[in-house]
């Protein structure tokens, strides 16, 4: 099997709304301009009701309802907008996907994504809002293989259990490619950014490449961090776990496994559905 063959199969595919897409794009241009952004946001009704529900929600404050999508957009700063966008784009694309428990998938990956935001902040080498993005579609490999390849997905899975080997290894067996770089390549068809793409294809296994992205050392240290979440490891199993190699890669500074617990403690809230605001 090829990544093209499940990129072939497109009636499959998560469908992100090209305002959506094109919003992508405006938000990662430094010197995009609001009243752009704006308008762009008001072309998608659901997109306008998740800004002013999120800007009108208790984690702003505010003393007034904002009513406004201009000042909404303008409230809400460019990060925070970009991360709403990703999430109404793919979180909101697909409703039920056969062998994959949906909430737990976005759930993971929310967490995935606020910790490489968290782990971003304290390194030169990459953007927060960026390694908040790449943490939010890391896996996205994955929900593609089972909404175009079911079949092949539940036997990566049963492979992966029996032999109790690594998932990629299972991966590579059946398809012949691994999902990250399956990833890559839907990144790529939708014209996201090219380090997206490549933070997705490398975070498994950052030094297993020429040019290593840091990128993608972050998100694979939040993907340890996510993993002690899931599983309910201790806290001296994650000390245990925290690949350092990765840390001198991603440019943290050592001391940061003296932050491990506050990273299982994170938290982030972001509204998928589509109601109206209250």
């Amino acid at each position: 099997m090829h990544v093209e063959d499940l990129l072939s199969q497109t009636h499959r595919l998560p469908n992100v709304p090209q305002a959506v897409r094109q919003l992508i794009q405006q938000l990662n241009n430094p010197d995009a301009d609001y009243n752009e952004i704006a308008a762009k946001v008001s072309e998608d009704q659901t997109l306008s009701l998740r800004v002013l529900r999120m800007v009108n929600s208790a984690h702003f404050g505010l003393s007034r309802k904002v009513s406004s999508i201009d000042e909404a957009v303008v409230m809400m700063g460019m990060d925070r907008l970009k991360t709403l966008v990703i999430a109404s784009g793919l979180a909101g694309s697909v409703n039920d996907v056969e062998g994959l428990d949906l909430q737990q998938f976005w759930s993971e990956s929310f967490r995935v994504a606020i910790v490489a935001n968290y782990l971003a902040e304290r390194t030169d080498q990459v953007n927060a809002g960026i390694a908040f993005t790449a943490g939010l579609i890391h896996n996205i490999g994955r929900l593609l293989l089972h909404l175009a390849a079911p079949e092949k997905a539940m036997a990566i899975q049963q492979l992966a259990e029996e032999s109790g080997g690594s998932r990629s290894e299972a991966e590579m067996k059946i398809l012949g490619f691994t999902t990250p770089h399956a990833g890559k390549a839907l990144m790529d068809m939708w014209k996201f950014p090219p380090d997206l793409g490549e933070a997705i294809a490398q975070h498994k296994n950052p030094h297993g490449f020429d040019k290593p992205s840091y990128i993608a050392a972050i998100v694979n240290l939040a993907c340890v961090v996510n993993a002690a979440a899931r599983d309910n490891w201790s806290l001296e199993e994650l000390n245990k776990n925290f690949p350092m190699e990765i840390v001198i890669l991603a440019g943290l500074p050592l001391e940061i496994r003296s932050d491990l617990e506050e990273m299982l403690t994170l938290e982030f809230t972001c509204d998928t559905t589509s109601e109206a605001p209250a």
